[in-house]
């Protein structure tokens, strides 16, 4: 990952206060080359992201398909979410996408945008957006209307 990515990423992940963390669990992908199979791929990459969820998990998957939230709505759901799960996994696929397993897993598919984003800015767009939904929750000033 380029560096900017990971400070990116670290920036906002930095300013969440310990009882509400991001944790990057990151996955390897398969090796691409031309006559690589696609659907082998797409499920070997499945198993390791399905097993990497912590039990009890609130699941979210982001793809570009999914339901567009704003970032009231990401705040509420955040919180709805914090008050019935102990843990919430976003799942973020690689060049590919996500494998339909783990969209059919998740309790949500969240699209961040019907653009198609690489892998490594959604990263620091999901920190920041999870940063700019918590501090709603908190009434800090961060977020302007």
């Amino acid at each position: 990952m380029p560096n900017w990515i990971t400070e990116g990423y670290i920036e906002y992940a930095k300013r969440l206060p310990a009882n509400f963390q991001l944790k990057l669990i990151e996955v390897a992908i398969s090796k691409r080359a031309a006559h690589t199979n696609l659907k082998k791929n797409l499920a070997e990459e499945s198993e390791q992201i399905l097993a990497a969820i912590p039990k009890n998990s609130f699941i979210i998957a982001l793809d570009e398909h999914g339901v567009v939230w704003d970032t009231l709505k990401l705040a509420k759901n955040m919180q709805t979410w914090q008050e019935a799960y102990h843990e919430i996994s976003l799942l973020v696929g690689g060049p590919d996408g996500l494998a339909p397993e783990c969209k059919m897993r998740a309790n949500a598919i969240w699209s961040l945008s019907p653009l198609t984003l690489p892998h490594p800015l959604v990263r620091i767009v999901v920190a920041e957006q999870i940063y700019r939904a918590w501090t709603i929750l908190q009434n800090h000033p961060y977020h302007r209307n």
